[in-house]
């Protein structure tokens, strides 16, 4: 059990409330249950003019909350009043006869009792770390809670069993085993632009965000780049020696790893064919948490991969790097047009290594550009003259 003491200190607090995420879904308060632990709650607002935040979280094992309450000037945590908790227990069992099996995680928000707000996460977006428990909390709630399906998240974090990792020594195995048995990777033709191209791109479309001060888009660095878009889905790039390269990520909800986790179908061997250098330390982060969808290498001539989807299946989780037309149009759309003519030229100069600053300066025209640390970027991504 995780409950926070009082504190006179304003928390950084972990959750959202109100339709500010749409793993949250608000449904009607069921009966009198809801009202008896809003009452509770409201015991902890001592004065008129303070809100209530709470989130908790249960498992049939497991359970973690916080209570937050302001006046619009302060924030503290406050400890739950002792009956909460078991009134919570009841108000998840009873959720169990929805066709969404019993929540996980319910928000609750609040001045006084009357205008009380349950929400009811049934984890369609990933927990915050302090709302997950071990794998071993989820699979005796299972038992007790039998689930059709679970999102796919929450399957492969109870369900990957690393299967996805691939340690040096395995790759080392498992490249000399698919050589012996004549197992070779599949090239995948002009789906991806030669990596020195893409590396280029993906450095220029990392300096228009970055100066747009935008949170979005990708970045990079001396020998990565990544990128994680506004829909959960996104990749990293690897820079190695002696031209090779390893490209990885996953896309949010694919439908492989929906096939995998909850109907038991095998997971793609992305790394069929790939040889010892495609490993952990040069793999997406999703690869430790059986969320990696695609995985594709570059041998210093072309691009090849094992069972990875095509391109397009994959393409919402890698930056527009497919042409010259598509690293422009992101330039453009993120100086808001204002770029013209110039994108293009940056993005040929960035091509070549070739891009000057005052180049830069006429690409990325407009106010409140963060144009140094736009140039740095495309510093560490080597193509600068």
């Amino acid at each position: 059990m995780s409950l926070e003491d009082p504190t006179g200190e304003s928390p950084d607090v972990g959750f959202t409330l109100a339709g500010a995420s749409p793993a949250v879904e608000a449904v009607q308060r069921p009966n009198d249950l809801t009202d008896r632990i809003a009452n509770e709650l409201a015991t902890l607002l001592s004065t008129a003019g303070r809100r209530l935040d709470a989130a908790f979280a249960l498992t049939v094992s497991d359970e973690a909350g916080q209570v937050v309450i302001s006046d619009g000037q302060q924030a503290v945590l406050a400890r739950p009043p002792a009956a909460v908790l078991p009134l919570l227990r009841e108000l998840r069992d009873r959720s169990a006869e929805s066709p969404d099996g019993p929540w996980w995680r319910v928000l609750i928000s609040l001045t006084h009792v009357a205008d009380a707000r349950f929400e009811y996460d049934y984890g369609e977006e990933p927990f915050p770390g302090d709302h997950l428990f071990p794998v071993q909390a989820y699979l005796a709630d299972l038992r007790t809670y039998p689930r059709k399906r679970l999102p796919v998240w929450l399957a492969a974090y109870i369900g990957h069993d690393e299967r996805q990792t691939r340690p040096p020594g395995i790759a080392s195995v498992q490249a000399s085993t698919d050589v012996a048995s004549g197992i070779a990777a599949t090239p995948i033709g002009a789906s991806l632009p030669p990596f020195p191209v893409m590396w280029s791109r993906w450095g220029v479309i990392s300096a228009a965000f970055v100066a747009a001060k935008s949170p979005w888009g990708p970045r990079i660095s001396t020998a990565l780049g990544w990128f994680e878009s506004a829909t959960r889905s996104g990749s990293t790039l690897h820079r190695l020696p002696n031209g090779r390269a390893v490209l990885s990520g996953g896309v949010w909800n694919a439908q492989e790893l929906d096939a995998a986790y909850n109907d038991g179908s095998r997971l793609p061997q992305l790394y069929r064919g790939a040889p010892d250098w495609v490993a952990d330390p040069v793999l997406n982060s999703r690869a430790a948490n059986g969320l990696l969808s695609f995985c594709y290498w570059w041998d210093g001539k072309a691009w090849y991969g094992g069972e990875s989807p095509s391109i397009d299946a994959v393409s919402v989780a890698i930056p527009g790097v497919w042409s010259s037309d598509s690293t422009v149009d992101l330039v453009a759309e993120s100086t808001e047009g204002k770029a013209g003519a110039w994108a293009t030229a940056l993005v040929a100069a960035a091509e070549t290594g070739t891009v000057t600053r005052a180049l830069l300066a006429r690409a990325l025209a407009g106010e409140d550009i963060d144009f140094d640390n736009a140039y740095y970027q495309l510093i560490l991504a080597g193509v600068v003259n």
